[in-house]
């Protein structure tokens, strides 16, 4: 990913499988169902595919995947998971080690379906030129899937933790520290559609991500198996209903290029 997100790589790993990280990539994957069918498959670019978690289901359910991440590790992590899976999923998977600021030279325009970019724009203090990249990446009709912090809920977590003097911090900035102990900025809904639309991508539909978990602890485990069905179930209703979408801690936005 960015050299903002390196510095805390190592946390991310050590914190996969905790209930923060899990509750964000379970409801990430529905969110992406119900907006791309399996019956035809699909040329997808994870950018910033980290330990690869998307892009293995997604190959998992016959679309042919390309994962591009900068670090090594991550990377590792992904060619070891990969390795268990069935050679008709392997085959369907392509990994390529570079910069996400590189996308422009690694790959051709309108060569992608569908362009994953899930926790990347935080480390970006000026997301313009990614998002020009992604959109020249798209084929006509293509899908942007985009997840970022949500600039309008950043005093919720602060808040609800009694920690005040951050969440009146949050009211005036974008800017805040995540609990990978790096510095990250958020987005506004309203101002990424509009720099989305200004690349002629158009927002089809738009989730909260991780409403009632995000002020768990980091490192807090799962429950068990029914408890974890229902905690799921009620985050993914309410990621798709207001008022309670807007507040959750992760913005998931999925945009169509004209």
């Amino acid at each position: 990913m960015t050299s903002g997100f390196a510095a805390g790589e190592q946390e991310w790993r050590a914190r996969l499988g905790t209930l923060r990280q899990i509750v964000r990539q379970e409801l990430v994957a529905r969110q992406l169902a119900a907006h791309l069918p399996d019956a035809v498959p699909q040329r997808v670019l994870d950018v910033g595919c980290g330990q690869g978690t998307q892009l293995l289901r997604l190959a998992r359910r016959g679309h042919d995947v390309t994962g591009l991440d900068s670090s090594a590790a991550l990377l590792g992590d992904l060619q070891h998971a990969l390795a268990d899976e069935p050679e008709g999923v392997r085959e369907r998977v392509r990994i390529r080690q570079g910069d996400v600021r590189d996308l422009a030279s690694l790959f051709r325009p309108e060569s992608f379906d569908v362009v994953l970019c899930h926790g990347v724009l935080m480390y970006f203090a000026d997301p313009g030129p990614l998002l020009d990249d992604l959109a020249r990446l798209l084929a006509p009709g293509g899908m942007a899937s985009l997840l970022v912090r949500n600039g309008d809920a950043l005093a919720m977590r602060p808040g609800l933790l009694g920690d005040w003097a951050t969440a009146q911090g949050a009211f005036r900035e974008l800017t805040y520290d995540n609990r990978i102990g790096v510095t990250a900025r958020a987005d506004r809904l309203e101002a990424l559609t509009a720099a989305l639309a200004d690349r002629r991508l158009k927002v089809r539909a738009w989730y909260g991500v991780r409403v009632f978990t995000d002020t768990a602890p980091a490192d807090a485990e799962l429950p068990d198996d029914q408890a974890l069905a229902a905690l799921l179930d009620c985050e993914e209703q309410a990621g798709a209903t207001d008022p309670y979408r807007r507040v959750a801690a992760l913005t998931h936005v999925l945009a169509e290029r004209a």
